[in-house]
């Protein structure tokens, strides 16, 4: 009898001490739902084209999981934006050059790491992203039949369909309180996004291989749910 209650008592003490070691390590994970929109400017760095950065639009969603033991949180985020970009072209028989305006949609997927500077009020966030995007369309068609600076006979249209998936790299910060933030983020391209364009037979005179990525700034508010 005494021995069994011995073992009664030391099992009672084991669950305690388990119990209690238990609830100092119980942490409070918070996960959030946000909605953000903002501002881009967008361009392309390229040696083929002369290029001018333009604005657009951004929006979309994040999942936020909120780790108070850790140094960092992570988030989900799906962007939609409309990205504007100037290339230098001139009518035919016109040696004035002028700018004309591209747009192209895309769609971006990524993973966060948020680097806790001040808590979570100041954070380093950095991430892998997944890209599709659209064609590069004219904002005005009548620009159609231009050429290209820099050619003599590659025309504002031919240029359209450049590559459609792209992987890129986000840096940037964010700061505010929890439920409603502001980002600046940099999205550079890792891929070629001109690269579908070597596909093409433009019968150029230079064989010197189109080769750009993408550069982007991102001015972005997020509200958390």
């Amino acid at each position: 009898m005494k021995n069994t209650k011995s073992i009664i008592l030391v099992i009672i003490s084991i669950l305690f001490v388990t119990m209690s070691f238990a609830q100092r390590k119980n942490y409070k994970i918070k996960n959030g739902i946000g909605l953000q929109g903002g501002i881009t400017q967008f361009d392309i760095l390229t040696d083929n084209f002369e290029t001018k950065s333009n604005t657009g639009f951004i929006g979309g969603m994040s999942a936020s999981v909120d780790l108070p033991h850790k140094w960092y949180n992570v988030s989900y985020n799906i962007q939609l934006s409309q990205n504007h970009i100037d290339i230098s072209a001139s009518e035919v028989g016109l040696l004035t050059n002028e700018f004309v305006e591209y747009k192209m949609f895309t769609a971006n997927i990524s993973f966060l790491l948020h680097i806790k500077l001040i808590s979570n009020n100041f954070t380093l966030d950095v991430g892998p992203m997944l890209q599709y995007n659209s064609e590069l369309e004219l904002n005005d068609e009548t620009k159609q039949g231009y050429i290209l600076t820099g050619y003599n006979n590659l025309l504002t249209e031919d240029i359209r369909e450049i590559s459609n998936f792209n992987a890129n790299g986000a840096i940037g910060l964010s700061f505010g309180i929890r439920r409603f933030q502001f980002r600046a983020q940099y999205i550079y391209g890792f891929t070629n996004i001109l690269g579908k364009l070597n596909d093409k037979d433009f019968n150029l005179v230079t064989n010197k291989k189109f080769e750009g990525n993408q550069s982007l700034l991102a001015f972005t508010a997020i509200i958390t749910l």
